[in-house]
């Protein structure tokens, strides 16, 4: 069975020239290979680690799950997608949600995991039916309006959670994210997020020295004096050891709630294998069930011990773009390194440390993004919105996803928010395109099966590549 190992030295093992690019079985030499694989592990660390705390898991868990989801995405695809998996963003949303309904952390990766079994399912599906289907199930106007509920469900959680723990904070750090990921350039522009974390953390340390401590709301919405930044965690945390592992419980409103991140893990996954087959001039298209399948089990292997979600990311993409290099043996370095960051303690009680203010002035950022990439999906697509087999049920679905709007089933049962404004826009859109006029039919018609999905980056608030053909 091949399992994408045994690469094939490229050229004399150094840095190729112009024109040339290193494929996914070749590789540099082990030290150039080592380099590639050290920008891997800082291209997603932002994400991977930002998300977890978003989400209230244990960031040490999730970067050390990213590691061991990489190389079971690399063994599935056999080596011939090169990708790695960090924390997604697309289960934010129904995170906050669950918490807010009273759920734990067992509820929550409960949730999760079973959502990454339906996406591994969906793999499959995919593998046995050509993924010329998938476009037929899930539209742009279908896809854009999940992903733009997704986003706008997250308002709430800014206004209401992080920002008032320290408004200024907050809007400082948001300035330096928006100046970075404009002003900045090539990496450091990728990594806007990041850098805002970074300055944020200081900046509340530093007004800690200058200006005392703050009198707002925790994370808790206990209004009471507090620092801004509190170490105490990192001092008592070892250097090395175990991150926290906990088992998943299962409730079913929660676990319908988390269903719909499954429709943009699958734009995310199938605009990645479009994107990886262009920059390598490969048809990838019989691997995409296998990688829908890759992350499903990804994300359902990380969750059923207390991790986060995984999804490939863009920006690893972006680093192969820049240097194109493919090999997959740097994937490996990079997982390896998450592996061993992921058995610090000490580092998870620094990144848990940062400060709620901080995370107010990034999540207004990324989640307008995730919700205006949603839009992406739609204009990129030429959805068209005068026709209104497009325009009602993605309308319907939006506001429904975007103010938490509840429908009570039972008395102690209730769907609400994203899962309810997914089933609209789905069910609404097909079952209206079956009765609808056959000009309203012909006007609002799916994209040809032949062409991707346009996908999203809800990990790092960034477009996805996407091969045009």
């Amino acid at each position: 069975m091949n399992l994408g190992f045994g690469w094939t030295l490229h050229g004399d093992g150094g840095t190729p020239p112009p024109g040339e690019s290193v494929a996914p079985h070749e590789r540099l030499s082990w030290g150039r290979t080592v380099g590639i694989g050290a920008q891997h592990v800082v291209a997603m660390f932002g994400a991977t680690f930002v998300f977890p705390v978003i989400m209230g898991l244990d960031p040490n868990l999730a970067i050390l799950m990213s590691g061991v989801a990489t190389v079971l995405f690399l063994l599935i695809v056999q080596g011939k997608v090169p990708s790695y998996l960090g924390t997604s963003a697309s289960f934010v949303g129904a995170v906050a949600t669950i918490r807010l309904a009273g759920g734990d952390s067992s509820t929550v990766t409960g949730a999760i995991l079973v959502a990454g079994l339906a996406l591994a399912a969906t793999g499959v599906l995919i593998h046995v039916v050509g993924g010329n289907a998938l476009n037929r199930v899930l539209p742009p106007v279908v896809t854009g309006a999940v992903v733009a509920l997704i986003g706008l469900n997250l308002a709430p959680v800014v206004s209401g959670i992080y920002w008032p723990q320290d408004q200024w904070v907050a809007f400082v750090t948001m300035l330096v994210v928006i100046a970075g990921s404009v002003l900045l350039r090539g990496f450091l522009a990728r990594i806007a997020i990041f850098v805002g974390l970074v300055f944020g953390f200081v900046l509340s340390w530093v007004l800690d020295r200058i200006a005392g401590p703050i009198t707002s709301p925790t994370g808790a919405g206990e209004v009471v004096a507090h620092d801004r930044v509190d170490l105490s965690a990192v001092a008592e945390a070892a250097w090395i050891g175990l991150p926290d592992l906990h088992a998943p419980s299962f409730e079913g409103a929660a676990i319908l709630v988390a269903l719909p991140a499954v429709i943009a893990l699958i734009a995310e996954n199938a605009g990645h294998v479009k994107a990886v087959g262009a920059m390598t001039r490969t048809d990838l298209d019989p691997y995409l069930g296998r990688a829908v399948f890759a992350d499903g089990i990804g994300t359902a292997l990380a969750s059923s011990v207390g991790g986060s979600p995984t999804t490939t990311y863009a920006e690893n993409i972006g680093v192969m773009a820049a240097t194109r290099v493919y090999s997959t043996a740097a994937y490996y370095v990079a997982a390896a390194v998450a592996l061993l960051l992921g058995f610090c303690p000490k580092f998870g009680a620094l990144i848990a440390a940062t400060p709620g203010g901080v995370l107010g002035g990034i999540t207004v950022v990324l989640y307008g993004m995730v919700a205006l990439l949603g839009v992406k999906i739609w204009v990129e697509n030429r959805v068209d919105f005068s026709n209104p087999l497009n325009l009602v049920p993605a309308a319907a679905g939006v506001i429904v996803g975007a103010g938490n709007v509840p429908l009570r089933i039972t008395e102690n049962f209730e769907i609400t928010g994203i899962a309810l404004g997914t089933l609209i826009v789905l069910v609404g859109y097909h079952l209206m395109r079956a009765f609808a006029p056959a000009h309203l039919r012909a006007a609002g018609r799916a994209p040809d099966a032949d062409s991707p999905v346009d996908a999203v980056d809800a990990t790092a608030g960034a477009p996805r590549p996407v091969a045009r053909s």
